[in-house]
């Protein structure tokens, strides 16, 4: 993908915590952070070098076992950037070691500038620069009153025991968000799954983006109901106003 892409491509790497997943192809997901990101952490050093070594090599690890392996090709850059998303203690060493952006939910703004400074003077201490993201929905249309309608709407068919069950798996194996929010969000778990809600008129979506800037965000992925349908729309009418404003 790199190659295809002369070196667009990124890895964000995941530890592990939907636990039915693993039950689904007879894995186990293991209870304790400290099994599951000492086993990311290794299979990354196997990655990178991988990405290094010229020359085949061997890896007699904890976890991983290898005999004569080599990479090839390798990434464009040497290396592709590097996301990670980590709540927990140990999630954000692990992030601040390795990554080179680290996800975290945008739901209270003032909270987030606080995390987002706490989180780069975590890697400072490492040597290390980061980037702090987040991730948004979008429901964006010509007017307020468009937007809170198709909003509405889409509230009005939501599943909510599958959202119960989403928030009680985040709650049992996962710390990506924090947990005395997470029950405060149950709505935008249904929306957007905890995404930064970004709804209204194209001034008022970016005036919400200009704020995640402001509050210290390097950026944010971007979702929608029905993608092919609604980001032509955005793309016309918001994107101009990020460059305008100047953080695009």
């Amino acid at each position: 993908m790199d190659q295809v892409g002369h070196g667009r491509a990124g890895l964000n790497i995941v530890a592990g915590w939907n636990k039915p997943e693993y039950e689904a192809l007879g894995l186990t997901l293991p209870d304790d952070h400290e099994t599951r990101y000492g086993y990311a952490q290794e299979w990354y050093d196997v990655i990178r070098k991988l990405w290094q070594s010229r020359e085949h090599f061997d890896w007699d690890g904890q976890n991983f076992h290898l005999k004569g392996v080599k990479g090839d090709p390798w990434p464009v850059n040497g290396a592709v950037p590097i996301l990670n998303a980590a709540g927990s203690e140990l999630g954000r060493e692990f992030a601040t070691r390795n990554a080179n952006y680290l996800f975290t939910p945008a739901i209270d703004l003032d909270r987030s500038r606080t995390e987002i400074q706490a989180l780069k003077e975590q890697a400072a201490a490492k040597g290390r620069e980061i980037g702090v993201l987040t991730f948004s929905h979008v429901i964006c249309r010509p007017t307020e009153a468009e937007a809170q309608e198709y909003h509405d709407q889409i509230m009005s068919q939501i599943d909510w025991p599958a959202v119960d069950n989403l928030v009680n798996l985040q709650f049992a194996h996962a710390q990506s968000f924090p947990h005395d929010l997470l029950a405060q969000i149950r709505n935008l778990m249904a929306l957007g799954h905890g995404g930064f809600p970004l709804i209204g008129t194209p001034a008022q979506v970016a005036e919400r983006m200009i704020a995640l800037h402001e509050t210290g965000f390097a950026g944010t992925t971007l979702s929608f109901v029905d993608y092919v349908a609604e980001f032509p729309y955005f793309r016309d009418e918001v994107l101009p106003l990020l460059a305008k404003a100047g953080i695009r």
